[in-house]
């Protein structure tokens, strides 16, 4: 393998920073979501019901979101972070829904800048329908 790969204290940094984020997310803590994500306007989020093209679409996405009580994640499936180097790294999550069929996929990028440190600069969640919806079509 790499030694480039998963090196033991980078996953643990944005292991560490990725569950900071989980735990924003359930409270509407948006200054920690706001400090999650890179502020440019060449970050992008794919959620669920928007496209946040840009720091501040993406901001005022989570200003105006009503939050989920207990968040929109019933259980994790699977949780992949992959770490290239000191400074880039994929996150991504495979959960069950909140009270509604099929499964969620959220993936996230991971820059480590030099005088901001570790930021998201892209991101996408969404729900894949149960494998019965759209089969035999």
């Amino acid at each position: 393998m790499d030694a480039s790969l998963n090196q033991p204290h980078v996953v643990a940094e944005v292991s560490a920073l990725f569950e900071r984020y989980e735990q924003a997310l359930i409270d509407k803590d948006v200054g920690v979501l706001d400090d999650t994500f890179w502020d440019s306007p060449h970050t992008i989020r794919y959620a669920v019901h928007e496209n946040g093209y840009g720091f501040a679409a993406i901001h005022a996405a989570r200003v105006a979101a009503v939050p989920v009580p207990g968040g929109i994640k019933e259980a994790r499936i699977r949780l992949e972070i992959l770490t290239v180097g000191t400074d880039l790294a994929t996150v991504n999550l495979e959960f069950k829904p909140r009270g509604k069929p099929g499964i969620g996929r959220q993936s996230q990028t991971w820059f480590r800048f030099p005088e901001q440190g570790w930021k998201v600069i892209a991101a996408h969640v969404s729900i894949m329908p149960p494998a019965s919806e759209g089969a035999g079509a």
